[in-house]
C-alpha cells in the first residue's frame, strides 16, 4: 500500500494502510500502534465498539482522538481530508516527521509515494486531543 502525505485535520500526516511501512518510515517500535482515521462515523462503528455511552460524543467530536481498549481512533470533520480517505474508508495515520523531530517538508517527500497538497498547503499545527473511553469514564490523555 503507497504512503500518502497530505494535511490532515490537524497537522501535516503520512496516511497508509500499511502500518509496517509507517513503522519504517518513522523508526518506531512496532509494539506502538498507529491512530486510525475514519472518513465517516458509520464506517467507524463497522470496526470499533464504542462504549453507548460514549457515541454522542466521539459522533460529533472534531481534532479529538480516543482510545478504546488500546485502538486510538477519530473520524474527520475536515471534507477536504475525508475525501482523501472515504475512497479507502479509513487509513492508520502518523504525523509527518521523523519520531522526536518536527516537520521536515523534504524529509516528508522523501518517504511519501504521494504528495496531497491542495489551497492549505502542508503546514504543522497543533495536535489533536486524546481521550481514552471506558463502558462508565473518560480521562483525557492529552
Amino acid at each position: 500500500m503507497k504512503v500518502f502525505l497530505a494535511q490532515t485535520d490537524t497537522t501535516v500526516g503520512f496516511l497508509s494502510q500499511d502500518p509496517k511501512r509507517l513503522e519504517i518510515i518513522k523508526m518506531r517500535a512496532d509494539n506502538k500502534p498507529f491512530l486510525k482515521v475514519y472518513s465517516d462515523f458509520k464506517r467507524l462503528k463497522q470496526d470499533i465498539r464504542i462504549p453507548n455511552t460514549h457515541k454522542r460524543l466521539v459522533r460529533h467530536a472534531c481534532k479529538t482522538t480516543f482510545v478504546v481498549k488500546k485502538q486510538a481512533f477519530r473520524h474527520v470533520c475536515d471534507p477536504y481530508h475525508a475525501r482523501l480517505i472515504k475512497p479507502y474508508g479509513w487509513f492508520y495515520s502518523t504525523s509527518a516527521n521523523e519520531s522526536g523531530q518536527s516537520y521536515a517538508r523534504e524529509f516528508s517527500q522523501s518517504v511519501s509515494d504521494i504528495i496531497v497538497e491542495d489551497f492549505r498547503g502542508l503546514c504543522e499545527k497543533s495536535a489533536s486531543k486524546i481521550f481514552l473511553l471506558t463502558p462508565t469514564k473518560i480521562k483525557q490523555l492529552r
